[in-house]
């Protein structure tokens, strides 16, 4: 077969927009990651680093929170957090724009009070983007027994999308919420979506991923 430029980029182009990873999402397999709903990312005008559509997805969020509570799905939070003194956060974030703010946290890191964080429930601080950077995930994460990670939250293109390549590195299989996660720029959603469906994730809405959740396990 003669590979044709238009052809490889047609190809490419439909991974990149209409790709599915084929895994099974199974309840008893699963973890629910809620990355960074905390306080200066989603409570309205709180902080510079606001996401607003943080804010507004969070009610969709909270429900499916809930939904896998019922279903037995463990969730864990994280919160970006000034761990250690900063001393463990990678040296070269001080020297980037979206750090270049004299707003200081005016208490102690917290989950945003109406995402229903419990205290039975796992909470990671954690010192930089990705979820699995120098954290207990990996090992909270195979000592449950989960191999499939369902990512929400904020940011999608930083915190988000991170911690799922970092999953998919790990070999889990990952799910990516589409409309459970936010950033600061929505311009930037899609692109970001985009590139996990291709190569990373499983790209779905939070109906589809609570569909599939409930799914009766299939016969052997």
């Amino acid at each position: 077969m003669d590979y044709t430029e238009e052809w490889v980029t047609s190809r490419a182009r439909s991974a990149y927009e209409r790709g599915q990873a084929s895994f099974a999402v199974r309840p008893e397999r699963s973890a629910l990651l809620v990355i960074d709903m905390q306080d200066e990312f989603v409570r309205p005008g709180w902080s510079p680093y606001w996401v607003p559509a943080a804010t507004r997805m969070a009610p969709r969020l909270r429900r499916l929170v809930d939904h896998c509570r019922g279903a037995d799905v463990p969730v864990i939070w994280t919160i970006f957090d000034d761990t250690h003194l900063g001393l463990d956060r990678p040296h070269a974030l001080r020297f980037l724009p979206h750090a270049d703010t004299d707003w200081h946290r005016p208490g102690p890191a917290a989950v945003w009070e109406p995402m229903g964080y419990r205290d039975d429930e796992i909470l990671i601080r954690k010192p930089s983007y990705g979820a699995f950077y120098d954290t207990p995930l990996d090992t909270i994460l195979r000592n449950l027994g989960r191999d499939t990670v369902i990512v929400t939250g904020t940011l999608t293109n930083y915190c988000c999308g991170t911690t799922a390549r970092q999953a998919y590195e790990r070999g889990y299989q990952v799910v990516f919420g589409s409309d459970v996660t936010a950033t600061d720029d929505e311009s930037r959603q899609e692109p970001e979506l985009a590139v996990l469906r291709k190569g990373f994730a499983l790209v779905l809405r939070a109906e589809e991923i609570a569909d599939r959740l409930s799914e009766p396990e299939p016969k052997p």
